[in-house]
């Protein structure tokens, strides 16, 4: 499949790139996989430092609060109880990781699909590589404006640069990511991707089926 490339400036360069289709235009895109992926990416970033505390770990003192008969009420030991307010909590959430295991044939299967679906919707755009002179947030928003694009926008580069980075930062709903670390959440998660030439041959690298 050939794409045209641009420039920052919104241009057509003239040169076309071609892109593997078993990349960019999967015959079959697997829906079940996309989820699975997106479901580990989501349960990743959960920290799992959640706690409470039982009756073991409840601060209080230990003696019987009550005589055992006599009292026309159930009998209690102790002021730690979950019956109580103030008692440990029965049950309570502990730390647990919250990691989830996936072949990497699915990951590379689920971003393939992925990027086939952004490329029928034509919310991808090639751009030829570029780099600002300074960390300037005004230099990407004319970039946004150049090739016609919302604010919800995901550059891929091929490798880190820290003007392109420090420039995006102050837009919340525009994303740097770096071609080897693209997935499927951020795929999905951007109205468009914006892809340097050097980075598709990364993520063909990674993603073509060998």
């Amino acid at each position: 499949m050939e794409v045209t490339v641009y420039n920052i400036e919104g241009k057509e360069t003239g040169r076309k790139i071609n892109l593997d289709d078993s990349v960019f235009n999967v015959e079959n895109p697997n829906d079940h996989v996309i989820y699975l992926d997106v479901k580990q990416y989501l349960a990743h970033q959960r920290q799992g430092t959640h706690k409470t505390k039982e009756r073991g770990e409840v601060a209080y003192s230990t003696r019987k609060i009550k005589r055992q008969k006599g009292t026309g009420t159930a009998r209690a030991g102790s002021i730690k109880s979950p019956v109580f307010v103030g008692g440990g909590r029965i049950f309570g959430p502990r730390p647990r990781k919250y990691k989830i295991k996936l072949n990497k044939k699915v990951k590379q299967l689920a971003r393939r699909s992925a990027l086939t679906y952004k490329m029928r919707e034509n919310s991808i755009k090639v751009v030829e590589d570029f780099t600002f002179e300074k960390i300037k947030t005004k230099q990407v928003v004319e970039v946004l404006d150049n090739l016609n694009l919302d604010d919800k926008t995901t550059f891929v580069i091929h490798a880190s640069d820290r003007n392109v980075i420090l420039s995006a930062r102050n837009l919340p709903k525009v994303r740097v990511e770096l071609a080897d670390k693209l997935n499927t959440y951020r795929i999905l998660d951007a109205n468009n991707l914006i892809l340097t030439e050097s980075s598709i041959k990364i993520i063909e690298d990674i993603l073509k089926n060998n």
